[in-house]
């Protein structure tokens, strides 16, 4: 038992929390199934007590230094994630039709965001060479995504550099950049940059999120923004504003 959890840990990595559940329904297998009692077994050592789940939270200057270390399309993947606060599942399944430049905004599913100036250029560059991208690929024959789905509009916006063959279908597609690339090409920026060992690319969006607070946006409007069904969710962002603010806090003596 100790060696498969070990394995769920170090080849699967699965999270704490998941790693007790496949506890669980191995107790429960010996126990409800096989009728072997586990009480006296000591499992306790098995299970993974959950690490502080508060979020990491980059400075201005600390962006920066991370973007700094990153370039070409993970780069601009990368701004765009903090910019519009998106989860790595959105980013990574952005369509071309999903960015409005003429409304300057960005749609995932209902939600609709402000597209950021600052990559407001670089974007549309990006845009026009995938299109392009796209349409060779259709020219030889390939490139769709579901369906049989050729309209360029409707193609990734952020598709990798080589067609792989879908089984599926037996046809050539081209599908997304992975939400691994892309996770390792922030995790290997970061270390670059000397930031806290624990940034990943979900850190974008946290950063995003305590940064809106920090500007003075109201919790209903991030709410919406980061697509949180519960209130409760955003206010995470709130208590860690406070406590930012509470460590910066000083004397009037030194005012």
């Amino acid at each position: 038992m100790e060696d498969f959890l070990k394995h769920l840990q170090k080849e699967k990595n699965l999270s704490p929390t998941s790693q007790n559940q496949a506890l669980n329904a191995i107790i429960f297998l010996y126990e409800a199934v096989f009728k072997i009692p586990m009480k006296n077994q000591n499992l306790k050592t098995l299970r993974i007590k959950r690490e502080d789940n508060k979020p990491i939270i980059l400075t201005k200057d600390e962006l920066k230094q991370l973007f700094y270390y990153m370039s070409g399309i993970y780069k601009l993947m990368a701004t765009l994630m903090y910019g519009c606060g998106l989860r790595m599942s959105e980013l990574i399944n952005l369509k071309i039709k999903d960015i409005n430049f003429k409304q300057v905004e960005v749609y995932v599913d209902t939600r609709v965001i402000p597209l950021p100036q600052k990559i407001f250029e670089d974007l549309s560059v990006h845009v026009e060479e995938v299109k392009k991208i796209y349409r060779d690929d259709l020219n030889q024959g390939y490139g769709y995504i579901y369906e049989g789905n050729r309209e360029i509009e409707d193609q990734f916006l952020f598709p990798m550099k080589k067609v792989i063959l879908d089984k599926k279908t037996n046809s050539m597609i081209r599908p997304s950049i992975t939400d691994k690339t892309f996770g390792r090409n922030v995790k290997d920026a970061s270390i670059k940059a000397n930031l806290d060992n624990k940034v990943s690319a979900n850190t974008l969006r946290h950063s995003y999120a305590t940064h809106m607070i920090q500007n003075g946006v109201d919790v209903k409007t991030l709410q919406k923004l980061l697509g949180h069904k519960e209130s409760a969710t955003t206010m995470i962002y709130v208590h860690i504003v406070r406590e930012l603010n509470q460590k910066n806090l000083s004397s009037p003596l030194d005012f």
